[in-house]
């Protein structure tokens, strides 16, 4: 349905009346105005003004008067980032980036610094960039970045823009609209942040000293916002100045971290004074001529309060009316300079007749996006009667003399889009959104006009505001999406439209409140008729936002009632498959070991042809591995579910987490080289879909984790550092994934000898109880508890170990290679029940020879023996680095060596101990174990034996370190 134009839904009288002042006016219809007591307002509306009017309507930008230190400071930034002065004298200190703010209250002279900053750049070769944000586009996603970027970019010829973008171009080029968002896994936020950062420093290379300039931040989109605070917070490096403009008073709460970055910064706010009567004084005289009584200044001074735009304006004022510059005229200047701004401007607008306030009503409502044609449709208006319009606005210093319709200053446009009365300003708002759709803009530019009107039923809104959250969704702004599609609900839509909105709604990529997103698809799945397909994804996501939720048990049960009710054999078998991967990232489910049974039972009806058959395969191959199964059924399934063409780590029906759990399937089973070939493909995948959030956190911690396994602890806590680093980027977004990386990282530490360290990263991170209900990798429970067993808590350790048996053997989770509570326990009731203690790492090792693995028995044959003394404990440290010797980690090698040696001396035999003890202490500081070489030296000198020179050799990462 066709929004009805302000034409049609309001009368020219209803307009006359709106507009029309109380007194003093009167509106002829041949276009002309006459106001009382000012013959210069007998004039025609329409009539080209001659060059004389043109130069005085037109706004001169003052010098900057009072703005010295600002400069000084200004000047010092740009001598800083080109690395010389305006005189084009090199400065020998390096390049260095930076970031200045501007603030002050609306008029204070921001923007003529900001430009003059510009000019100054230009005169070192700088380049621009250049975007300020609107106060009625601050719901557009990446408006303000779009404005910086697009114009350079769009310069470049199409090979240049993909060399500039490299990598980034299908992630980038749709946020800054320079290319179609194409049918791919939506990146995220960050990834989108990052990408803009590669970009943008990309470009600061490669044209030399890059200056970003950003008036009146605290109207930019939220998605602006954020990237320029993560990116302004690192520029020293780089040959980029940021420089902002803003009112402090109008951020919006969301732009906290905005304003502590700048609070943070070298250099501190500016904050600009208002003008001193002097320079008022001096400002006036520029205009009106040097034979200005002195008590007018002041007066001048006292009416703008010093504020450079309103003095400049109450001097055109004064000039524009021939008012005398003396004392005895003095008085008339108050309310002059109340028609500057607010209710004064809007009385003078007003004045000027229906049909220019039309326009300035249009081309407040359309901002940025306001041509004269579309203002003039708008408006209702044909051209001549919108181009006479507009001469009138420009002749009052309303309208600049743009190419495009655009106020003097954003006060005026703030002030004439206020006074719209409510029902017209929403009636124009819907007709702007129809007019840009018809103009061929993208649905998200109509979006935000169509946020402002009220809901009426309209399938055509409801359409275009889904269009809309599907292109913010592909450009990474999940909350303009989101904002879309609840807008799009409240319309409604079509009841055969409500569950597909729902359902969007409910999208992993707009996950913000778990809770709201289980709403919604609850409301979804009782919609009356629900399409096979859309109601099976509709549950596939409920289960996942539950788990979001740390309702990981209802989430599976969620996928059982589904199993119940389907009536066809594939939906039923994708249900179970999300069940059984639902419940296995639940470490609280009494039900586990039928589960498992099921699970069993049920792949081995299965061929394999399917993608959810393998997914199942997968499943299984984790459950047998978590079991203790022998390690050959666990491998045999893991093959079986990557099949031929392994799977893809970012396909959102499918999700990441069967994938992962095969990955750490062959981890667990000593095969750390087949996990990392795994993990690097997800890690490229992540950072080629731009997922550069939590799914790139927890990569680059589990990678860490498994080169940990490797025995590469150095490369391990980098990379494991590097996760953790992503996931506190996140904020709460990222607990999930720190808690991974944490427990990774505690571990490590610990393995090298540094448990004062681990010590302090718990107590920081409070990484204690109460714990994740999902399972986490390494347990968080089981490292807490061999961090209190390493500090000598061996009673604390014994409770926390003791729960965590409880928990994990309900489950039939009882594998110690994945998870060894049993033998630390063991470790930790020695000196209080040594039969206990000796019965629990038997316990202990007998799992682990049903399992298999050469990690998992060596591992507990070192624990047993440190419970066995004699004879009997070296033959089993003997055998234990006989086991470990077919194991991958050098690592867990080098501490039994050392154990043995130590053993071996105690016993008298010193010429047995050299060996094992030069080979631990070898091989500890080969994988950076400090703790173990530590040990092995002081062995080595107690046996009257030269400890060899360690020599320290540290292994490349994959692809290094990423850039946070």
């Amino acid at each position: 349905m066709r929004p009805r134009s302000l034409a049609e839904g309001y009368s020219g009288d209803t307009l006359r009346q709106v507009v029309r002042s109380p007194t003093g006016v009167l509106t002829v219809p041949g276009g002309e105005r006459v106001v009382a007591d000012r013959p210069n307002t007998q004039r025609a509306v329409g009539r080209e003004p001659d060059e004389e009017q043109r130069e005085r309507d037109i706004r001169i930008v003052p010098r900057t008067l009072e703005r010295d230190a600002e400069l000084v400071v200004v000047k010092a930034a740009l001598d800083a980032v080109s690395g010389r002065s305006t005189t084009g004298a090199v400065i020998p200190s390096a390049r260095r980036g930076g970031l200045l703010a501007f603030t002050g209250p609306a008029g204070a002279g921001k923007t003529t610094l900001l430009e003059e900053a510009r000019r100054r750049a230009a005169e070192r070769d700088c380049t621009g960039l250049v975007a300020k944000g609107g106060e009625q586009e601050q719901s557009l996603a990446f408006h303000v970045v779009r404005q910086l970027l697009q114009p350079l970019l769009a310069s470049y010829s199409e090979s240049e823009r993909r060399e500039v973008l490299g990598d980034w171009y299908g992630i980038v080029g749709p946020c800054v609209g320079l290319s179609p968002a194409a049918e791919r896994a939506v990146p995220d936020p960050q990834g989108v942040r990052d990408g803009l950062d590669w970009v943008v420093t990309h470009v600061a290379v490669r044209r030399g000293p890059l200056v970003l300039v950003v008036d009146d931040a605290h109207w930019a989109d939220a998605e602006s916002l954020a990237w320029l605070t993560s990116f302004a917070a690192r520029v020293e490096d780089l040959p980029v100045l940021v420089v902002v403009a803003y009112r402090p008073e109008e951020l919006p709460d969301e732009a906290r971290a905005f304003s502590d970055m700048v609070e943070r910064n070298r250099v501190r706010p500016l904050d600009l004074a208002p003008l001193t009567p002097a320079a008022v004084a001096d400002l006036m005289r520029e205009t009106l001529g040097t034979g200005i009584d002195d008590d007018f200044c002041r007066e001048a001074w006292l009416v703008t309060g010093g504020n450079p735009f309103e003095t400049v304006e109450l001097a055109a004022k004064v000039r524009d009316r021939y008012l005398t510059p003396s004392k005895e005229n003095a008085c008339a200047l108050r309310d002059l300079a109340a028609e500057t701004k607010g209710g004064g401007l809007v009385d003078r607008l007003e004045q000027l007749g229906t049909i220019a306030v039309r326009l300035a009503w249009a081309v407040a409502v359309l901002g940025s996006e306001a041509t004269f044609s579309l203002a003039a449709s708008l408006a209702a208006l044909g051209p001549a009667e919108a181009a006479d319009a507009a001469d009138v606005l420009r002749a009052e210093r309303i309208l600049t003399y743009s190419i495009k319709p655009e106020f003097v200053h954003p006060l005026i446009a703030t002030a004439v889009y206020r006074a719209i009365p409510p029902a017209v300003r929403v009636a124009l708002h819907g007709k702007a959104a129809w007019d840009l759709v018809e103009a061929g803009e993208s649905p998200a530019v109509a979006a935000r006009h169509l946020l402002e009107t009220q809901p009426e039923g309209d399938p055509w809104v409801a359409e275009q505001l889904r269009e809309a959250a599907q292109e913010y969704v592909r450009r990474g702004a999940p909350d303009a999406a989101r904002r879309c599609l609840g807008r799009a609900l409240r319309e409604p839509p079509p009841a055969t439209l409500r569950a597909a909105v729902l359902h969007e709604l409910g999208s992993p990529a707009l996950l913000h409140d778990p809770a709201v997103t289980v709403n919604h698809l609850r409301a979804a799945l009782q919609e009356p008729v629900l399409p096979s397909a859309l109601r099976q994804s509709i549950v596939i996501r409920l289960g996942r936002a539950l788990s979001h939720c740390d309702r990981l048990a209802e989430a599976a049960e969620v996928a059982m009632e589904e199993v119940r009710i389907a009536t066809d054999s594939q939906v039923r078998l994708r249900m179970l498959m999300e069940h059984f991967m639902l419940s296995a990232f639940t470490s609280e489910d009494r039900e586990a070991p039928v589960l498992s049974r099921r699970l069993s039972q049920l792949t081995q009806r299965l061929s394999g042809d399917s993608q959810t058959e393998r997914y199942l395969y997968g499943l299984r191959a984790w459950d047998a591995m978590v079991r203790g199964e022998p390690v050959a059924t666990a491998l045999e399934f893991a093959e079986r579910a990557l099949g031929s063409g392994g799977m893809s780590w970012t396909d959102e029906q499918w999700g990441f987490e069967v994938p992962s759990l095969v990955a750490l399937t062959f981890l667990y089973c000593d095969r750390p080289d087949r996990a990392e070939e795994l993990y690097a493909g997800a890690i490229a995948e992540y950072e080629q879909q731009g997922w550069r959030g939590v799914h790139l956190s927890l990569g680059y911690s589990l990678l860490g984790y498994i080169r940990f396994w490797k025995g590469q602890l150095t490369d391990a806590e980098d990379f494991v550092r590097a996760g953790l680093q992503l996931g506190d980027r996140l904020g709460p977004a990222g607990t999930h994934a720190q808690w991974y990386a944490m427990a990774s990282l505690i571990e490590i530490l610990m393995a090298r000898g540094e448990t004062a360290a681990a010590q302090k990263l718990a107590v920081e991170r409070r990484f204690g109880k109460p714990f994740p209900s999902a399972v986490t990798l390494p347990d968080a429970e089981t490292v807490h508890g061999e961090l209190l067993l390493a500090r000598g808590m061996d009673k604390e350790a014994a409770e926390e170990l003791t729960a965590v048996g409880s928990r994990l053997d309900l489950r039939g989770m009882r594998n110690p290679a994945w998870c060894p509570w049993l033998p630390h326990l063991a470790l930790a009731t020695r000196t209080t029940d040594a039969g206990r203690a000796l019965d629990l790492a038997r316990e202990a090792l007998r799992r682990a020879e049903r399992f298999g693995t050469a990690t998992a028995v060596g591992k507990t044959l070192c624990a047993l023996a440190r419970l066995t003394d004699g004879p009997e404990g070296i033959a089993l440290l003997q055998r234990a680095v006989s086991t470990l010797e077919l194991a991958p980690s050098s690592y867990e090698l080098a501490a039994p060596l050392v154990e043995l040696g130590a053993a071996l001396r105690r016993a008298g035999l010193l010429s047995q101990a050299a060996e094992p003890l030069h080979r631990g202490v070898d091989l500890a500081g080969q994988c950076g174990a400090g703790g173990v070489a530590a040990r092995a030296r002081d062995e080595l000198v107690a046996a009257g034996l030269r400890p060899r020179r360690l020599e320290v050799v540290r292994h490349e990462p994959l692809s290094g370190a990423p850039l946070v």
